[in-house]
């Protein structure tokens, strides 16, 4: 079955995020064309220095973030499939410098077990040189190329998120699916790590 992509203009978006217009990231998505790698995978980099010595790192964490602490990093490579579902505590603004595609999904439809239906999940469109904001309620994962040649996303966050856990983490339904600080994951059985944990139930969707 072919997935429907739509774009991120259109209204169905503003259930899952919205598209950021008072910043300019046409410099950052320049450095991100320029001086990041494109690998034959996926590589997701939690902070790299080329982004985040930008002056746009600094407005991100006053506008977008309220003055947080952040972190600028990226994920690129080359992806169709869903394979797992993410979220985080607060929301996650994606600078994509070329033509990307986002699976979503929403945190309201997770089971009280833990598992979510990848029917539910709606895929858009976000064009070179757009950023949008990802609230912190939508699942996501890593993006999809929509023609194959591969994407250059931009993946800003509150900084220490994605790092390494310090703790054990078995207590209780949702706190087992914990795999990184700030970092809950439901994974497709086709499509992630021995190891971690499960939740998607369906098919292991494909652009």
């Amino acid at each position: 079955v072919q997935m429907k992509i739509i774009p991120v203009t259109d209204p169905e978006f503003s259930k899952y995020g919205k598209v950021i217009t008072d910043i300019d990231f046409s410099e950052l998505c320049q450095v991100l064309k320029d001086k990041t790698p494109l690998p034959e995978g996926v590589e997701y980099v939690t902070f790299c220095e080329a982004l985040e010595a930008l002056p746009v790192m600094e407005e991100l964490s006053v506008k977008a973030y309220g003055e947080m602490p952040i972190q600028i990093g990226y994920c690129n490579g080359h992806n169709k499939l869903l394979n797992a579902l993410e979220y985080h505590r607060d929301s996650e603004i994606n600078i994509a410098a070329t033509d990307a595609v986002l699976m979503l999904g929403k945190q309201e439809d997770i089971t009280p077990d833990m598992t979510y239906d990848t029917s539910k999940v709606v895929a858009f469109l976000v064009p070179a040189g757009t950023a949008v904001e990802v609230y912190a309620t939508t699942l996501h994962y890593a993006p999809c190329d929509p023609d194959g040649t591969g994407f250059k996303v931009a993946v800003v966050l509150p900084r220490g998120t994605n790092e390494a856990l310090k703790s054990e983490h078995k207590g209780g339904v949702e706190d087992s699916h914990l795999t990184a600080v700030n970092k809950w994951l439901l994974g497709h059985p086709e499509g992630v790590n021995e190891g971690d944990p499960l939740g998607l139930i369906g098919e292991n969707l494909s652009l």
